[in-house]
């Protein structure tokens, strides 16, 4: 049966421009459910209602830093990163400097994500700026000095194994077919060399798979991945994807997505496997987010009542209040909270004392440190 499905799809398969040190191109098919995925999605950034909240320049910024700083952490945990999501929001929020090698991992990230949002989605591609970004993700974590920024060397051996068992699941490719290849993948990341049209969500997902395949990289090669399948959808104006946390959703299954990579590579360099499983993620990661901004929509509509009416409060502090409520033993501090809500010194300060004038909050003191806690006195406000 199985046989009967790959000849049918063999008479319908589109060649990609990647492929393997045998000349061989990756193929893959459009599933029927493809096209309705891909009209959602430009309907989906184009929908007014959500235009409508991210209208607002602060909710905004609150929101773009909230996606940025999930897909940092979720990537560098993918990779291996030991620090919980709780802890790594903590340190990155209040601006402290990272304690061992995974917080260092984190942060780098972090910055690279933020590096592209902010400037690098607005420039080509280029073989210094895949350098550039490899340099930034890995500041501080690799083993020897003057690793970066470098392609690998033929000797150096990259392998993708199971972590059980050992078993290799891919050898990374002789580095002198990785150059020559990285000159192909720079130009179909820039829009030079494309052998038909394809959606910019699906070119994205195949830059994804190729920078993985390639390894060009003796270290983060999964992280340098993800942030140029983010650098491409933002240069295509995929704004949406900005929110989308999508390391976070493949984080819930990652054997799934070793596999996705593992089938793609060895069932006849089928890449449909690897787009199939990055849509379904992308799908989970729009769900999350409807989810996300529903709730959010909801407990403003409660706090608002009696917190604007009856206590004068602001946004900023009725969104700190929520999130210190909903998650026990959390605190905060003035440079968490300017960070957090991209305010001045004295907004944060002026901010933070009317809520402790109210009782809302109380102020504990660590090392040079004030730290601020929510007191009982939050729920007056339902």
């Amino acid at each position: 049966m199985w046989q009967i499905i790959k000849y049918y799809r063999s008479l319908r398969y589109l060649k990609t421009p990647i492929r393997t040190e045998k000349k061989e191109n990756f193929l893959w098919l459009k599933l029927p459910k493809l096209e309705k995925f891909l009209y959602n999605i430009d309907f989906y950034i184009k929908k007014e209602s959500l235009n409508s909240k991210f209208q607002d320049k602060h909710s905004k910024k609150v929101l773009i830093q909230r996606g940025v700083m999930e897909e940092a952490i979720a990537s560098s945990q993918l990779e291996g990163a030991s620090t919980s999501r709780r802890i790594a929001k903590q340190f990155l929020e209040e601006g402290r400097n990272p304690k061992d090698e995974s917080e260092q991992m984190i942060l780098n990230n972090y910055i690279a994500m933020q590096s592209i949002e902010e400037e690098y989605q607005k420039q080509d591609l280029s073989l210094d700026l895949l350098l550039e970004l490899h340099n930034i993700i890995t500041k501080d974590t690799l083993t020897f000095e003057g690793e970066l920024p470098r392609l690998r060397k033929d000797q150096d051996e990259v392998y993708v194994t199971d972590k059980g068992s050992g078993i290799i699941y891919h050898a990374a490719p002789n580095i002198s077919f990785v150059k020559e290849e990285l000159k192909k993948l720079i130009n179909f990341a820039n829009d030079k060399e494309d052998l038909y049209f394809m959606h910019p969500v699906i070119k994205a997902i195949m830059l994804h798979f190729w920078v993985a395949y390639l390894h060009p990289f003796t270290d983060g090669n999964g992280r340098m991945a993800r942030l140029l399948f983010y650098w491409y959808l933002l240069r295509k104006k995929y704004w949406i994807f900005t929110y989308l946390p999508i390391s976070k959703v493949i984080k819930k299954s990652p054997v799934q997505y070793t596999m996705a990579y593992v089938y793609s590579e060895q069932d006849d360099h089928d890449l449909t496997y690897f787009i199939d499983y990055h849509i379904k993620k992308i799908e989970q990661a729009l769900n999350d987010l409807e989810i996300f901004l529903a709730k959010e929509h909801d407990k403003e509509l409660v706090l608002n009542k009696i917190s604007k009416s009856k206590y004068d409060l602001g946004e900023r502090q009725i969104r700190l209040l929520q999130f210190l409520n909903e998650n026990s033993g959390e605190r905060t501090s003035i440079i968490r909270y300017m960070n957090v809500f991209q305010v001045t010194n004295k907004t944060a300060i002026r901010d933070l004392k009317i809520l402790l004038d109210y009782g809302f909050l109380e102020r504990k003191r660590q090392g040079k440190t004030f730290y601020y806690y929510i007191t009982d006195k939050f729920q007056e406000l339902f």
